[in-house]
């Protein structure tokens, strides 16, 4: 894990070496090991090094063939990489180091731009052909590592993280107002947009290609639904899923320095654990962090299961200081990121960073195996479309009547979300539930010369998804749009810059491609039944996990913000979002912002959508107002 930033000047002359390393260095919190410049003609690649395979100097970046007529800055892990290698050596490649990256460039030689089809992990790279004056890019298919680019002021450049870009003083800093929207609808900005107009963001599953002085991107994976192996029955696909969960595992165990694992408790945690127990040998380190509100902790849990297992385990209650840490979140991030439970994953890869430098995750169960209800639900949800509009009224007037109480997930709150939402169908439907404003609530939050700028609605994004999805039933569209929007968008970005905030290298079993694409594979009827979630998983793990872990309702990594905002978070909010500043930028209408701090206090939840404009507020402190500094 590294980061990774650069530069080609599209007029050919020679690159900037100060330019680049300026925009290396600014990336040096993700790889304190090590940095390296590499320049040929118009073309400078940088690298920021987190040693975790092959500690000696063979394993610094840039990284370059035999010739060096082709060189690469690598962000990432790949997996198969010496399965990779020995084909390769058999060709008559000759390498320099065990390095992972290496495998890059004698693959390129070889295949071209068609390398990243084979690559097994998680990466972003960049890689310059000197003999053909042309950069390859690609970004992993779960979209694990991040990959930023910019083709403004007559130069290409790319980096892991948005700031790097920003580094140079004259690099061009204009809002674009369809990322605000689509960030206030979604609590992020998707792919390809970035907040600034002349940023784009590579697509998980994307390559790029740098020729001629043209960008061109195109896809190079997706999950297709229709696609459906057999099995006699679930039992038969129950055991290949163990097996190959098993060798998603053991793959991500390769390691020159110590790791652990992420443990909540929860279904998908808890079986990588336990995979790493049989499978490493020794104790396996496991972390969890916990709040002092009980409703939103969950260290009982991970406990009872380290017990088990018998783990190193540790463990650390966490009283955040959402006032000191949003100002470092929004320096990171670099651009809007309402995601709360970026808080508890920043504390969790600190405590965890102290101990190891890797860190096994269970990201990636609920997304492909039907671990959300709101995926569970969408059959549901398509029926109840065909209920008439009167009826639906009444329903939407006596969800109006329920109390506001019983826990960010309580069936109270789902009922009143579904019934006051908008749209005809079970897409709409679905687009707006996920939504933390919908469209009638920005069109009133939005000053009239802010929407003005806006052309189209962001829902459409997620709409374009349904209507392409490669599937047939409801359910699975819904499950390749979770897999192409907020696992990609959201959950990934989280977690690489939450980690990397503290040089923590995180890998994900359950995002490894040939799994993914088991799951997608699986008939509908092995993984869904009624409104019950993950029920492939907990039979295939049934003889693995804890009847405990299995029957144990979805947490998640919930924060107590419901709370804050009537606490701690109550003054320092209004004095935020009410000030001559954000009055100032004109894109709010202060009556709105103040109506939903003031129903907040009176007992309405406007937690999210509080935390959502006080971190753009942040943010435009930081980065939109130049001179300003950022924070309260």
């Amino acid at each position: 894990m590294c980061g990774i930033a650069g530069l080609v000047r599209l007029d050919g002359a020679r690159a900037s070496a100060a330019t680049a390393g300026a925009m290396t260095a600014s990336l040096a919190h993700r790889g304190p090991d090590g940095t390296g410049l590499w320049v040929d003609g118009p073309c400078a690649l940088g690298h920021r090094r987190l040693a975790v395979i092959d500690l000696s100097p063979a394993g610094h970046q840039p990284i370059v063939n035999e010739d060096a007529s082709v060189a690469v800055t690598f962000n990432g892990e790949i997996y198969n990489f010496a399965e990779l290698r020995r084909d390769l050596e058999k060709k008559g490649h000759v390498f320099k180091s065990k390095c992972d990256a290496e495998v890059i460039v004698h693959q390129y030689e070889d295949d071209g731009d068609r390398c990243v089809e084979k690559f097994r992990g998680m990466f972003a790279f960049a890689l310059w052909d000197k003999k053909k004056q042309r950069l390859l890019a690609a970004r992993d298919r779960a979209g694990k590592k991040p990959f930023f680019y910019s083709a403004a002021e007559g130069t290409f450049r790319f980096a892991s993280e948005l700031q790097a870009l920003l580094s140079d003083p004259g690099f061009p800093r204009r809002l674009d107002p369809q990322a605000v929207d689509h960030y206030f609808h979604y609590q992020y900005i998707p792919a390809p947009l970035t907040i600034w107009q002349d940023v784009r963001k590579l697509p998980a599953g994307y390559s790029l290609v740098l020729e001629g002085g043209q960008v061109k991107t195109s896809q190079y994976w997706e999950l297709d639904f229709r696609l459906k192996d057999f099995y006699v029955n679930s039992e038969a696909a129950e055991e290949r899923f163990r097996q190959l969960f098993d060798e998603c595992v053991k793959s991500r165990l390769v390691s020159d320095v110590p790791l652990g694992a992420f443990l909540s408790g929860g279904i998908d945690s808890s079986a990588v654990v336990e995979a790493m127990t049989r499978l490493a040998g020794g104790k396996v380190k496991t972390f969890t962090i916990g709040f002092e509100e009980a409703a939103y902790s969950e260290l009982d849990a991970a406990r009872l299961f380290a017990r088990q297992l018998g783990t190193e385990h540790h463990e650390e209650i966490v009283r955040p200081r959402a006032l000191e840490v949003l100002p470092e979140l929004v320096k990171h991030y670099g651009e809007p990121f309402a995601d709360s439970s970026a808080i508890p994953t920043y504390y969790l890869a600190k405590m965890t960073r102290q101990h190891v430098t890797v860190a096994l995750s269970g990201d990636g169960g609920d997304e492909s195996f039907l671990g959300y209800a709101r995926v569970a639900a969408i059959h549901q949800a398509e029926r109840l479309t065909r209920i008439p509009a009167p009826a639906r009224g009444l329903l939407a007037r006596f969800a109006g009547m329920l109390p506001g109480g019983g826990g960010p997930r309580s069936l109270t709150r789902r009922v009143k979300r579904f019934a006051t939402m908008e749209g005809n169908t079970a897409a709409e439907h679905f687009t707006e539930l996920v939504a933390y404003f919908g469209r009638s609530r920005r069109k009133a939050l939005y000053e009239p010369a802010f929407a003005s700028q806006l052309q189209g609605d962001a829902s459409e994004f997620m709409l374009r998804l349904f209507k392409d999805a490669p599937a047939d039933d409801i359910t699975e569209k819904a499950l390749f749009v979770e897999a192409r929007s907020y696992l990609p968008e959201d959950l990934q970005p989280k977690v690489d810059v939450a980690s990397m905030m503290s040089a923590l290298e995180v890998r994900s079993p359950f995002l490894d491609h040939n799994l993914m694409e088991f799951a997608s594979r699986l008939p509908l009827r092995f993984k869904q039944e009624g409104l019950s979630t993950k029920v492939f998983l907990k039979r295939a793990l049934a003889k693995r996990l804890l009847s405990e872990v299995l029957d144990r309702p979805k947490q998640g990594f919930a924060l107590p913000l419901e709370n804050w905002f009537r606490g701690e978070l109550r003054e320092p909010a209004r004095d935020l979002l009410l000030s001559r500043e954000a009055r100032e930028r004109g894109m709010f209408k202060e009556s709105e912002v103040k109506r939903y701090l003031d129903e907040h206090q009176a007992g309405q939840d406007h937690s999210s959508r509080l935390w959502a404009l006080m971190f753009f507020e942040t943010w435009a402190r930081e980065w939109l107002d130049r001179d300003k500094p950022a924070g309260f």
